[in-house]
């Protein structure tokens, strides 16, 4: 094998709150991130939807495979709140997942009461400057 630098995907495998957000990023876990996150219950992800003012299912292409243990997906927009597509709705709610869309800093503390309840959440969180 040839030397050189490995690029993997960024996974975090737990369930940690999330510290802080900004700058591009976010912190959980003793560690930073930077880019935007998808928090699953089987850990944390990088997570680069295709366009973050338009998301797909496809964007969400490992969370309906995790389905089955989320209950509610809360979808950090950014710095304003936007609506989800009407066929993104559909396909959670096809998989019985309610999706909440609002800011990304209300996401991240609706994210961390919920995560303390012990409540089947994910979230998907666009990193904000």
């Amino acid at each position: 094998m040839a030397g050189g630098i490995v690029i993997r995907e960024a996974h975090f495998p737990g369930r940690p709150p999330i510290d802080a957000y900004g700058n591009g990023g976010f912190r959980f876990a003793g560690m930073s991130h930077r880019g935007s996150i998808l928090c699953l219950p089987s850990g944390v992800y990088g997570w680069e939807p295709a366009d973050p003012k338009a998301l797909a299912a496809g964007d969400f292409a490992k969370l309906l495979a995790e389905a089955a243990g989320v209950e509610i997906l809360l979808v950090g927009m950014g710095k304003e709140l936007k609506p989800l597509a009407a066929d993104l709705r559909a396909a959670f709610k096809e998989v019985r997942i309610s999706a909440d869309p609002m800011a990304t800093g209300a996401a991240v503390r609706t994210y961390n009461v919920l995560l303390a309840e012990d409540r089947a959440v994910a979230a998907a969180l666009i990193a904000v400057e």
